[in-house]
């Protein structure tokens, strides 16, 4: 059931003043009409709302049957009637013509022009003429390319628009007869064509295919005679039992039929294409997708058959590619991209929309309380003519060009009203006599042509149907008002007036609460989308005004879904988004008004603030208007309340108010180790540090952790996109750093924080700035590979704690806090830790390292690197700070090249720096395969340094012994 709203979309009207009835009309462009009767055809020029006169006139070699104008190209061309022979020519450079005696040049289609009669061509206007095999029945130009398609009994021919150049200068427009399509079994009564579309009506019957460009199925180019499919026979058989039967006072209807996709094929109609173009065409066609076949039967509910139960008023509508529309952005290219495609046609009584693009799918059934004549279908609305009504439809090609421009238009961050929304009449105005109609830019043209036997005396003229509210009207009176027929020029307010006039009529569903409110806000809503997507028509102030009334108009439909209890209540957050509101703007459109003192609070806006708190949306609401969110959330959602008190949003919230709610959920019976954590922020905010503590000691360490990992805005908050520590982690900075770096990492173990965001926290929080590393963040690096995280990079994280090592040892930095773990614990704890070597002991005993801190990130790095994941080289070129004339460098030196097994290196150095642990390394490190080592390279070296003597004779002579010492008992492997 289709909706009446009693809105005015028509604003004015003017008479164009021809002087001969019309007989064909349509739009040229943007500011020009035509109008064809008898063998004339007057252009007038329209401009604005009041002005309507005569451009130009030119001859037509016969009475006008079809009249159609392409703005690509900016022809006309028209199926011309002459002793009972019907002629196809095309207008070109007809702004040119001054007067009705101007010169005309014509010349047939492909005529090559020579240079010579460049400056002729130039200022007069050109008549193509374009012979055919077969009358032609009806034409439709692309809106796009500017091709033209012909269509006659038996076959589509298609004339593609090109230009020839003449000179560096000067080009004319051609055609050049590129294919013919051949189809059987249906006679065009009309055609459209855009972009490879092609649209087929008969008298009961709707084809739709796709010419494509995809040379895959090359030999299906060439015209072959179609051999005849099993679906054809059975058409056939039907049609010869048909007229049997008929002939014995019978009469047999096919059943209807919807065909969609490759389904189409079993119609019953062939379709094969038969090049006819140059090679070198840059578009050439070579087969055919079928995309949908529908038949409709004859209504025989009535004892006659009515011979006006007939389709008409086909029309395929490409809207086109726009970007986003918020955005001032233009369209830099001037050729056209198509996003989504229309076809819409109608039977006397209904009217059918589909969209064909990436899928047929049937849109909108219109249904008429009247019997229709015409209709005619722009992105904003469907015009239909009666026989004395002018109806005004909403349509729904914006909403399903908007899921074609971004399929995730229905998200958190976006929306669009349904394609399955009903379709609803804005006006059925009053005009008597309706014949035709056409419509271009924001006009609709109407031929009207009373009866006077029929016209009641007291009827209104139809002059007069535009009484409405802040609109003048003025109409102009005929030429020869006798003569009963006018063509009127209505011009369609604009969009952004449409649109305020239906917001302003949804005010009287708001208070009801009921879904027409939605409905009529959603129309508006696709109003000004629809316009905004045909940008390229729009001046820049028409533009920023569509932009802000989109903007308004989301804010209309947020407030809707969020006072509405629907299942799409969820759809407040989106729109309230796309509206640009801030969240105070939202609660301050709220009623918070009581009357019988319990509040109710929908859903769509508790989602909204739930979901918008939620965000980082670097907004702090006021102390009055956080109070009324605790109050919204302790009615309406109770367990979201500790959450919600953690927004950086709720940072002015009074402690004492918060406390007081948070403390009602506990004698509720709702308590729980998030509340808890709440209240002990709360008091760290009042200063009340005795509470705090009370409040923190009421649950275990680890069930405080599992508090943060609920709810990690506790610790960390996000503002402006930087991370920003909360005065509860500053806290525990001080007081609890081990809960501090367990809770970050279970943050980081469950996925509430990232690698680089932990690391940005701790610098944060101790206020360190560049490189400079805070010992917190190098006790969470240990905790990282004690925990065995499963997503952290072993290799960077081993980096990173051995740079600090080294960094510390090499510039006698001790750490800024105590460290929480020493290297016994991590040795203990973490496999990725090693014993240290027996002969490191050794070699560290040899000097006095008082210093403990030192001491501890020796034995740490020392340990890493004897650990087994550990890889050497990486870290070697990162050695060079930490020198080896200090023994803890040393140590760290032959332990790294001891890993990458240059065993020669390590023992040369031990002997030159501390030779007593030469004999506790060799026992360690020249084991199996390297025990060759003890007589190639350690024995004759221990035995030169000992003939040179020297201060440390003595010990290189304790080695030796040490040596033979160790060797003695494997005298057999010494023969060896």
């Amino acid at each position: 059931m289709v909706q009446l709203y009693n809105l005015h979309p028509f604003g004015s009207q003017q008479v164009v003043p021809c002087k001969l009835e019309p007989e064909r009309f349509c739009g040229g462009g943007r500011d020009t009409l035509f109008v064809a009767a008898g063998c004339k055809v007057e252009a007038f020029t329209v401009v604005g709302q009041e002005l309507c006169q005569p451009r130009c006139v030119f001859s037509t070699l016969g009475r006008v049957l079809r009249l159609a104008y392409s703005e690509a190209g900016d022809y006309l061309v028209a199926i011309e009637e002459k002793n009972k022979a019907t002629f196809l020519r095309a207008y070109v450079n007809w702004r040119s013509k001054r007067t009705e005696n101007s010169r005309v040049c014509i010349r047939m289609v492909g005529h090559d022009v020579e240079a010579p009669f460049s400056e002729t061509f130039r200022d007069q206007m050109s008549i193509v003429e374009m012979p055919l095999s077969e009358a032609p029945l009806c034409i439709s130009c692309c809106p796009v390319k500017g091709d033209l398609l012909v269509g006659c009994t038996n076959n589509l021919v298609l004339f593609s628009l090109k230009y020839q150049i003449i000179n560096e200068e000067f080009s004319i427009l051609d055609f050049e007869r590129s294919l013919v399509i051949h189809i059987d079994n249906i006679t065009p009564a009309e055609i459209s064509f855009c972009v490879g579309y092609v649209a087929v009506m008969s008298e009961l019957e709707v084809l739709i295919v796709k010419l494509e460009s995809d040379p895959k199925n090359r030999e299906s180019v060439n015209y072959r005679p179609h051999k005849t499919t099993n679906p054809t026979k059975q058409a056939e058989g039907i049609s010869n039992e048909t007229s049997q039967l008929e002939s014995d006072d019978f009469v047999i209807c096919q059943k209807p039929m919807e065909l969609l996709g490759e389904k189409s094929k079993q119609s019953g109609i062939s379709v094969t294409l038969e090049s006819t173009g140059l090679a070198d065409e840059k578009i050439k066609y070579f087969h055919v997708r079928h995309l949908l076949y529908r038949r409709f039967a004859p209504d025989i509910s009535s004892c006659l058959l009515s011979d006006d139960v007939r389709l008409h008023s086909l029309q395929l509508l490409p809207i086109y590619q726009t970007g986003s529309l918020t955005s001032d952005r233009k369209n830099s290219s001037q050729e056209k991209v198509l996003l989504s495609l229309f076809c819409f046609f109608s039977l006397p009584h209904v009217g059918y929309l589909y969209m064909i693009v990436k899928s047929v799918e049937l849109l909108s059934v219109y249904q008429y309380p009247e019997k229709s004549q015409q209709a005619v279908l722009t992105p904003q609305f469907l015009h239909v003519i009666t026989s004395n009504n002018l109806q005004c439809y909403t349509v729904r090609c914006s909403a399903a060009a908007a899921r074609e421009e971004d399929p995730y238009v229905d998200t958190t961050l976006k929306a669009c009203p349904p394609i399955s929304m009903a379709v609803c009449a804005l006006r059925i105005q009053l005009f008597i006599g309706l014949k035709a109609i056409c419509h271009f830019k924001n006009h609709v043209v109407l031929l009207t042509k009373a009866d006077p036997e029929t016209v009641p005396e007291r009827r209104e003229s139809p002059k007069r149907f535009l009484s409405r509210k802040g609109t003048s009207v003025n109409p102009k009176t005929p030429p020869v008002a006798e003569a009963g027929w006018n063509l009127y020029i209505v011009n369609t307010i604009s969009p952004v007036q449409l649109y305020k006039e239906m917001v302003d009529y949804s005010n009287a569903y708001k208070t009801a609460k009921t879904q027409s409110c939605v409905h009529l806000l959603s129309e508006a809503h696709l109003l000004v989308r629809a316009a905004l997507m045909d940008a390229s028509q729009l001046e820049p102030g028409e533009k920023a005004e569509l932009l802000e009334a989109f903007k308004e108009s989301c804010g209309h439909l947020g407030d809707c879904y969020s006072r509405l209890e629907t299942q799409h209540s969820h759809l407040a957050l989106p729109y309230y988004k796309m509206s640009g509101l801030s969240m105070a703007e939202v609660l301050n459109r709220v009623d918070w008004a009581v009357e019988d003192g319990s509040q109710k609070y929908e859903r769509g806006l508790i989602f909204y603030i739930n979901h918008s708190l939620y965000e980082n949306l670097d907004e702090e609401l006021s102390e009055e208007l956080s109070a009324k969110v605790v109050q919204m959330f302790y009615a309406a959602e109770p367990k979201q309340l500790p959450h919600i008190l953690c927004s950086p949003s709720m940072k002015n919230i009074d402690p004492l108010t918060a406390i007081k709610y948070l403390r009602k959920l506990d004698t509720s019976g709702f308590s729980s180790v998030l509340v808890t954590l709440a209240k002990a922020a709360m008091a760290l905010k009042m200063g009340d540090l005795d509470m705090h503590r009370n409040e923190m000691k009421s649950h275990s360490e680890m069930k405080l952790v599992c508090g943060f990992i609920l709810e990690p805005r506790l610790l960390i908050q996000q503002r402006k996109g930087q991370i920003v520590p909360t005065e509860f982690a500053v806290h525990l900075k001080e007081t609890q750093p081990g809960l501090l770096v367990a809770s970050v990492l279970a943050l980081q173990k469950n996925n509430k924080i990232g690698i680089e965001e932990a690391d940005s926290f701790f610098k944060v929080l101790c206020g360190k700035d560049g490189d400079t590393i805070p010992q917190l963040l190098v006790d969470f690096w240990e905790a990282q590979l004690v925990a065995c995280l499963p997503d952290v990079v072993l290799q960077e994280l081993f980096f990173k704690l051995t740079s600090q090592y080294i960094w510390r040892l090499s510039k006698r930095q001790p750490p800024d806090t105590t460290p929480l773990r020493t290297s016994e614990d991590l040795i203990n704890t973490c496999s990725h830790y090693g014993l240290i070597n027996p002969w490191v002991n050794v070699l560290i005993s040899s000097e006095s390292l008082v210093d403990k801190n030192y001491m501890e990130d020796l034995s740490k790095l020392q340990s890493l690197i004897c650990g087994p994941s550990f890889d050497i080289a990486s870290i070697v070129p990162f050695l060079e700070p930490l020198s080896e004339d200090t023994v803890a460098g040393l140590s760290v030196h032959v332990l790294c090249h001891t890993r990458l097994k240059e065993y020669d290196q390590c023992i040369d150095r031990l002997l030159e720096r501390c030779p007593e642990a030469v004999i506790p390394y060799a026992n360690h490190e020249l084991k199996e395969e390297n025990r060759t080592l003890w007589w190639k390279k350690l024995l004759p070296e221990l035995c030169q340094r000992i003939k040179c003597g020297g201060e440390k004779y003595q010990l290189y002579l304790s080695s030796l012994k040490g040596v033979l010492f160790t060797t003695e008992p494997r005298g057999k492997s010494k023969k060896t």
